[in-house]
C-alpha cells in the first residue's frame, strides 16, 4: 500500500511556533538589569516617535514655505525642541539597555572575581558622574526657571513666537540625569550584592 507524498508545507505546529517562542524569550530577557531599566526601555520606544513627529512638521513647513509662500514661525523651534528632548532621553535609554560605548579588553580577560570588582567600580563611577551632572543640571534649570528675585519665570527663546522651550529643554535634561542617577544607584546595589560565581561560565565540568 502506497502512501501519498508528504507536502513540505505540512509541519508540526509546535515546530513552527518554536522559533517565535525562542525569539520572544530572548526579547523578554533583554540586557536590562532592573525593573526600572525595563520601564525606561519601554518608554524610550515611545519617545523615539518624537523624531518622526519632528520630521513630519518639517515636511509641512517645506510645503507651506515653498508651495504656498506661507512660512510658519513655530516649526523650526518645535523641531529643535523635539530633537533635544529625544536626545536627552537617550541617556537613560542607553543606560537601561546597557548600550553605552565601552572598551572591554581588560574586562573580557579578567577572572570572575576581578570582573565582579570591576563591575562595582564601574557602577560607582557612573553613579558619581550622574550625581555631579544632576547637580549642575539643577542649577542650570533653576536659572532658566526663576528670575533674579527668585520668582518662577521660564526662560523663553526671544523670537516672535517666544516659547519657553529653553527652560523646558533644561528641565528635561535635569529629569533625564536624575533618572540616570536612580538607575546607576540601583545598578550599584545590584553589583554589590553580586558574587564572583555569577560571572563564572555555566558549562563547567562536574567532577
Amino acid at each position: 500500500m502506497t502512501h501519498p507524498p508528504t507536502d513540505s508545507r505540512d509541519h508540526d505546529p509546535a515546530e513552527a511556533r518554536e522559533p517565535v517562542e525562542v525569539h520572544k524569550q530572548v526579547e523578554a530577557q533583554g540586557p536590562e538589569r532592573t525593573a526600572l531599566d525595563r520601564l525606561v526601555a519601554r518608554g524610550a520606544r515611545g519617545a523615539a516617535w518624537l523624531v518622526l513627529i519632528a520630521m513630519g512638521i518639517s515636511v509641512v513647513e517645506v510645503f507651506l514655505r515653498y508651495g504656498f509662500n506661507n512660512p510658519t514661525s513655530w516649526v523650526h523651534e518645535s523641531v529643535v525642541f523635539l530633537v533635544a528632548v529625544s536626545f536627552a532621553l537617550g541617556g537613560p535609554a542607553a543606560l537601561a539597555r546597557n548600550a553605552h560605548i565601552r572598551v572591554r579588553v581588560l574586562y573580557d580577560s579578567a577572572g570572575p572575581r576581578l570582573k565582579c570588582w570591576m563591575d562595582r567600580f564601574n557602577d560607582l563611577v557612573t553613579l558619581g558622574f550622574c550625581l555631579a551632572m544632576s547637580y549642575a543640571a539643577f542649577h542650570m534649570f533653576w536659572r532658566a526657571s526663576h528670575n533674579p528675585l527668585g520668582e518662577w519665570q521660564l526662560e523663553r527663546s526671544g523670537t516672535s513666537w517666544n516659547p519657553p522651550f529653553p527652560a523646558l529643554v533644561k528641565g528635561m535634561i535635569l529629569f533625564a540625569l536624575a533618572l540616570m542617577t536612580l538607575q546607576a544607584a540601583l545598578h550599584l546595589v545590584q553589583s554589590l550584592r553580586a558574587r564572583p560565581a555569577d560571572h563564572e561560565p555555566d558549562n563547567k565540568e562536574n567532577h
